[in-house]
């Protein structure tokens, strides 16, 4: 832990985007898994790795540090679990790029949220902000009506919901201790994985690509950010995470012949302008 924080907050929020990117070339390359299977060995490993660091960062207070996250750690955590499950299923449903761009309306919830349960104020950029992202949804959707597309579009929603949600909560209750709320993320998505699957057995192929999404992907991605946004100002956080946005796609392209069409690139051009706008606002308001 403590090699970690000698690291610098934005190196490490940036190295933790870069892990995240690579989540959709990893569920376009399994073989013969279904979702509710992907969901559940992802979240295999993805809750030992993060069971694996709280006991070297709390060790003896292990169990103490879920007691001390509460009922908003508990909700928290069944609130990201919901959440893990909308990215494999849009992922499994549509494409890299939309779900990518689509994840990126994050930071426009939180700002509807914002106004609605914190009674802050939106002004006038913000507005402008939301007019474009949901001008740029409308283009990505508009493009994909075909049933399963149309799915995973409005599926993908769910994880930007989930996350303004999770961040309300942790404004509401902020000495809450997010890596907990994450293992208990892991444990909720692996429930929903198993009691939905006919059968948890799967290839040794898919496995391994469990094992990678689990693990590296995003229990080392979630870590990553969890540690270095500490010490990186929220908006630096949000810009540097649309590496996510951009790096997940070009995975797509170059190893998964996954090609978006040209109005897709539009409309998430639209929506990363959009949240960028917001992100600079943020910054001078604040």
């Amino acid at each position: 832990m403590n090699f970690f924080l000698k690291i610098p907050g934005p190196i490490l929020v940036f190295i933790g985007a870069f892990c995240l990117s690579f989540g959709g070339l990893i569920v376009k390359s399994f073989e013969g898994a279904t979702l509710w299977q992907i969901l559940f060995w992802r979240s295999i490993f993805f809750s030992l790795v993060i069971g694996i660091f709280l006991l070297i960062t709390h060790k003896k207070n292990f169990i103490k540090s879920f007691y001390n996250s509460g009922i908003p750690g508990l909700l928290g955590g069944v609130v990201l679990s919901i959440g893990y499950f909308s990215y494999v299923f849009a992922m499994y449903n549509t494409t890299v790029a939309n779900t990518n761009f689509i994840i990126q309306t994050q930071v426009i919830f939180l700002a509807i949220f914002g106004y609605v349960f914190l009674k802050e104020k939106i002004s006038k950029l913000t507005l402008t902000s939301i007019i474009l992202a949901v001008a740029g949804i409308i283009l990505m959707i508009g493009n994909n009506l075909s049933p399963g597309q149309l799915e995973g579009n409005i599926v993908a929603f769910i994880m930007p919901i989930s996350f303004a949600t999770l961040i309300l909560i942790i404004r509401k209750y902020p000495n809450t201790d997010m890596i907990p709320l994450q293992f208990i993320a892991g444990l909720g998505a692996l429930v929903i994985g198993y009691l939905f699957s006919s059968k948890i057995i799967i290839s040794a192929h898919d496995i391994f690509l469990g094992f990678l999404a689990g693990s590296l992907q995003v229990g080392l991605g979630f870590i990553f950010i969890t540690i270095g946004a500490r010490s990186t100002p929220s908006a630096l956080v949000g810009i540097i995470m649309l590496t996510e946005a951009v790096l997940g796609p070009l995975w797509a392209w170059l190893f998964a012949n996954e090609n978006p069409p040209l109005v897709v690139l539009i409309g998430g051009t639209i929506i990363i302008f959009a949240v960028l706008l917001q992100f600079f606002n943020s910054k001078v308001e604040n």
